[in-house]
């Protein structure tokens, strides 16, 4: 995540997302608590918790009494629905507006897509 604009408990929660995306966090396993991340990160303690309420309200986190936040089963699924349906706005329409501030061809931009996702291996 490098969206360093957004609120910082939204960048928390970015960065949690991308783990269990990533497969750092798996299902079941605990997520790191209000104190680590507000250790790690030399943020407010209520900052990090904000950024893990955010999670537990969007079902990506289930609190344990006691025990801390942990991933849910469906957190995977959870973040990639939200983050497909976001892509347009949040990537695509950025980019071509640039593309045509620029004038580029769709060709041109198909092409630049086309190169840079196959240089990282994007292609199945």
């Amino acid at each position: 995540m490098d969206d360093t604009t957004a609120p910082l408990f939204r960048q928390i929660a970015g960065l949690i997302e991308d783990g269990i995306i990533d497969g750092t966090l798996s299902p079941g396993s605990r997520a790191p608590s209000t104190n680590e991340l507000a250790d790690f990160h030399d943020i407010n303690p209520a900052t990090a918790r904000r950024g893990l309420t955010l999670l537990a309200d969007r079902g990506i986190l289930e609190k344990r009494r006691g025990l801390g936040m942990f991933v849910t089963p469906r957190a995977r699924d959870i973040i990639l629905a939200r983050r497909r349906e976001d892509f347009a706005a949040n990537f695509l329409v950025p980019l071509v507006d640039e593309a045509a501030k620029l004038d580029f061809t769709r060709a041109e931009v198909r092409t630049l897509i086309e190169a840079v996702a196959e240089s990282r291996g994007l292609y199945r």
